[in-house]
């Protein structure tokens, strides 16, 4: 127990930025590694533990979006701390009482090997369970998001897809996008860099100007 909380308290988490540690590990849908996901965006999230009701929840909401995700050329992994028989006994499970399909795998972390990669564990918990952490790694294998949630409180699984449209708009159009921004409604542009600048978008009917800084627009 006490190499095992070493273990845990050394565990860093990775920085938005920087590369997403690499891996290579056993799950439902057989044996994958981070390398085959170069050129797609994917979404690495921990689970506490199978066949329990928050989870469960969580699951069936992952599926729910799992087919927009694509769209947006982005997959789903799942991960735990439990046997890849267990996580196919419970993807079965969710099937049968749920009549929900699981379509992308779950990572078997037996050896906590991504996890302690991608801290998931907590500092200083003493338990095997992951956190429930949402990593988002874009096509270039870069941490582009992440997103914690404590063990009571399953996540929201609108906000999840939200936050990947809007990474993905502010890569393709070089812009920001304001709080509770949706795909459609008007986005942040960057403020001007020079005085020049700044009286030139004062006077342009392309922004919604409020003030120098702060100005948005349709794309």
């Amino acid at each position: 127990m006490e190499m095992q909380n070493r273990e845990v308290e050394s565990t860093s988490i990775p920085r938005i930025g920087e590369p997403a540690p690499s891996f290579e590990i056993e799950t439902t849908h057989g044996m994958i590694s981070s390398e085959s996901y170069k050129g797609k965006w994917f979404i690495l999230f921990s689970h506490p533990s199978d066949f329990t009701p928050v989870c469960t929840t969580e699951f069936i909401g992952f599926q729910r979006i799992y087919p927009e995700l694509k769209q947006l050329n982005t997959e789903l992994i799942g991960l735990s701390i439990d046997s890849v028989h267990s996580h196919i006994a419970w993807v079965r499970n969710i099937e049968e009482k749920f009549n929900v399909k699981i379509e992308f795998p779950i990572i078997a972390d037996l050896n906590k090997e991504v996890a302690i990669k991608y801290g998931m564990l907590m500092a200083g918990n003493q338990s095997t369970e992951a956190s429930r952490a949402v990593f988002v790694v874009d096509e270039k294998q870069v941490i582009r998001a992440m997103i914690y949630y404590p063990l009571s409180t399953g996540r929201n699984m609108d906000e999840i897809l939200r936050l990947v449209k809007a990474l993905q708009t502010a890569d393709e159009y070089a812009v920001a996008t304001p709080a509770d921004w949706l795909p459609g409604e008007k986005v942040i542009v960057k403020p001007p860099r020079t005085q020049q600048e700044a009286e030139e978008r004062a006077n342009s009917s392309e922004y919604e100007y409020v003030d120098w800084y702060f100005s948005k627009k349709d794309l």
